[in-house]
């Protein structure tokens, strides 16, 4: 998909909200010369901006504010404004957009609060506005929104304070969020760095427009070079899986805050703004599937935005550091272990060449330790760098000089490391505390921070960024973005029993226990005839899930004794607990390496979601698990398997063999394909799924099944 070219499915969004992104007039309802009113505010940037559009001011009450003729009403209006403004309270603010979409705006953004965000009559308004401008093909922005902006022309739709204390300028960045505190925040941290933001949009209710709809209009624009979101709910998920798609015919780095990772930040998200809070993994793992970055808060979403803009991509995890310090060294060495950056040796015709330059004490290892040396040779950064440069086990670099100055040619040193970065394309990161010493290397154009730990964390960010895009790459074609249908839980659903679960997930390719059904103590003494001995003895019933703890569940029946005691046993358990079998599950018994849980749900906002980890009895009390959305692809699903705890274990411990996880991985895939094609399959449990060595594969043993009723 091209990034200029939207898919069919999105291309009335992309017209609805280009005149967001650039409107030729603005009216602002509510004008004010107070530019501490929300009225005045929009009006005042509008000015000191240079919206390059024409601006309309509406008021009643006045022929003139801040210096712009002002209308009494639309109706006065000369021209019909594009995007208007509305600065009024309550029902005024219904009103206006009404008086809107009788005369032809495209978009109103509603900065007024008082509405759904605070109760049920507040709802009730939002809903009469959304069909206002439905029926009128209008587009709404809030209400309760601190508003759009867009620093290239000047449209400043937005009240943010932000933009009177920093000095606002066009750059490359651009800021999407739903709460106006996660525009601002990230917005004044990049101008305090020196980067422009394009564009700094809050969106507030989201009664008509989405955070994830303006995030995927505003990525389209060619100059946005990373763009950074800000989430409570994802109330549409198609918005932001064609953001991923964006984001992967571009390699734009988009990174996510979610807020709501642990129970009391979903508490507080939904007194903030009435989103509902999505289960915290299914949002990790989606975003990923996506290409999208999720990251923890506002300092992590800017921390490596330096390294974005220039455009690296990085080659590998392994780092290289110079330093004129050995400390730096090692407090660099240990933050990189910590984040999982390769330090390897450089290679022996590398360290051969470093020491015909570096002096005799200097260390030429990987940390290279070029000592005090620096002092009374400024050349030898210069001299080193295309040396390190040619190593093939080089892909990213840090810099430290964290001492500096007086007898430093500190300009060569910026210089050198500015012309080595240029020539290799490779990432480099420079640590300076010194603000005299970070503003020559800023100066020069390298991303400087004050610590090894900043610059480190910077690199493993910006490198796991690009792992995650190429990640969603793999192993799928340009194709569409599939479609997402939300849907909630139906009320009417049916639990198969056991003999129909194996059966549905056996005709769709997972491997299952061979079994029979049988409907009499003959039939199950029978049954070993075909299975052999042992054999595991199930009641086969849809009432109940967990069979084992009302005594329907023998195994290591050894005997037509046995068979016949069990069948009795079972008939007699069901009984008791007033439980109707459809009759008893004679299966061989299955023993192997591990014992795996292989799950499916169908999640109302992201669709279907397959859980791959260590199962058995425990699997609750002890969790290890890894999800994936249903049509992840087999890369996917094989990292989601090397990521459990216990896969250290699959490559076989003390001599034993390796476990067969590709059948594993095999049965993923079958989960998913059934998950995608059948859609009245609302959760599938496979526990236990035995896992056998290496080319033995890999067996269902039970199953639970819920099928939603139409």
């Amino acid at each position: 998909m091209s990034p200029s070219e939207p898919t069919d499915a999105y291309a009335a969004l992309a017209e609805d909200l280009r005149y967001v992104i650039n409107p030729k007039s603005i009216a602002v309802v509510g004008a004010s010369d107070n530019v501490d009113k929300l009225g005045g505010r929009c009006l005042q940037y509008l000015k000191k901006f240079g919206f390059q559009g024409r601006i309309f001011p509406i008021n009643p009450a006045r022929t003139e504010t801040q210096g712009v003729r002002t209308y009494a009403s639309f109706d006065a209006l000369p021209e019909t404004a594009e995007v208007a403004v509305i600065a009024l309270p309550g029902a005024q603010a219904v009103d206006a957009v009404e008086q809107c979409a009788r005369h032809g705006t495209r978009v109103v953004v509603i900065l007024t609060a008082g509405f759904g965000e605070t109760d049920e009559a507040g709802k009730a308004q939002e809903r009469r506005m959304v069909a206002i401008a439905r029926a009128a093909g209008m587009r709404l922005i809030g209400p309760n929104t601190q508003g759009v902006s867009n620093f290239q022309n000047g449209a400043i739709a937005n009240f943010s304070t932000m933009f009177v204390e920093t000095t606002p300028r066009d750059g490359p960045v651009a800021i999407v969020s739903q709460s106006g505190g996660g525009s601002s925040v990230p917005f004044g941290l990049l101008i305090e760095r020196g980067i422009g933001v394009r564009y700094c949009h809050a969106i507030g209710n989201q009664c008509d427009v989405t955070v994830s709809e303006l995030a995927l209009a505003t990525a389209r624009d060619p100059e946005v070079k990373l763009l950074l979101l800000y989430l409570e709910g994802i109330p549409d998920a198609n918005h932001i899986a064609e953001l991923g798609a964006v984001a992967r015919a571009r390699s734009l780095p988009v990174l996510v805050v979610k807020s709501g990772r642990t129970p009391a930040g979903q508490r507080a998200s939904l007194s903030h703004t009435g989103s509902l809070a999505t289960e915290d993994r299914i949002v990790d793992a989606f975003l990923a599937h996506h290409g999208l970055l999720r990251v923890d808060g506002m300092e992590e979403m800017v921390q490596a935005a330096e390294l974005y803009l220039r455009g690296w991509k990085p080659l590998g995890r392994r780092l290289v550091v110079i330093s004129n310090s050995g400390t730096a060294c090692v407090l660099t060495a240990d933050a990189a272990t910590r984040v999982d950056m390769a330090i390897n040796e450089l290679q022996p015709g590398t360290r051969a060449e470093l020491a015909k330059v570096l002096p005799g004490f200097a260390s030429t290892v990987n940390p290279v330790d070029i000592t005090a040396a620096l002092l009374s040779n400024s050349r030898l950064f210069g001299d080193i760098l295309p040396i390190i440069a040619r190593d093939p086990g080089a892909d990213v670099f840090l810099i430290s000089v964290p001492v500096a100055g007086r007898g430093y040619d500190v300009d060569a040193f910026a210089r050198d490391a500015a012309a080595f970065a240029a020539s290799t394309g490779k990432p480099v990161v420079v640590i300076a505390p010194q603000p005299k010493v970070a503003g020559l290397f800023k100066a020069a154009g390298l991303p400087v921070f004050p610590l090894e730990s900043q610059g480190v964390a910077a690199l493993a960010q910006f490198i796991q960024l690009h792992e995650t895009l190429d990640r969603a790459r793999e192993g799928r074609g340009p194709g569409r973005t599939p479609v997402i249908e939300p849907r909630p839980a139906s009320s009417r659903q049916q639990v198969l029993n056991e003999a129909d679960g194996l059966a549905l997930v056996a005709a769709h390719g997972v491997p299952t226990v061979a079994y029979q059904l049988c409907r009499s103590e003959d039939e199950v003494v029978a049954a070993r005839r075909v299975l052999g001995w042992p054999v595991a003895i199930k009641g086969c019933t849809s009432a109940v899930t967990h069979k084992s703890d009302i005594g329907l569940v023998h195994l290591d029946v050894a005997d037509d004794d046995q068979a016949r005691a069990s069948w009795r046993a079972i008939n007699q358990a069901a009984g008791n607990a007033g439980v109707a079998l459809d009759g008893v599950l004679v299966a061989k018994m299955a023993r192997g390496r591990r014992e795996m849980i292989l799950g499916a749900h169908r999640d109302p906002t992201f669709g279907a979601v397959i859980t791959v980890g260590d199962g058995g009895k425990y699997v609750e009390q002890l969790p290890d698990f890894q999800l994936c959305m249903a049509n992840a692809t087999r890369a996917e699903f094989g990292r989601a398997v090397r990521h459990l705890r216990i896969a250290p274990i699959f490559a076989g411990v003390r001599g034993e063999a390796a476990m067969d996880v590709e059948a594993l991985v095999d049965a993923l895939l079958a989960l998913g394909k059934l998950m995608t094609q059948t859609p009245e399959i609302a959760s599938i449990d496979l526990n236990p799924v035995i896992l056998y060595d290496l080319g033995n594969g890999c067996l269902a043993v039970d199953s639970v099944i819920v099928k939603d009723l139409a």
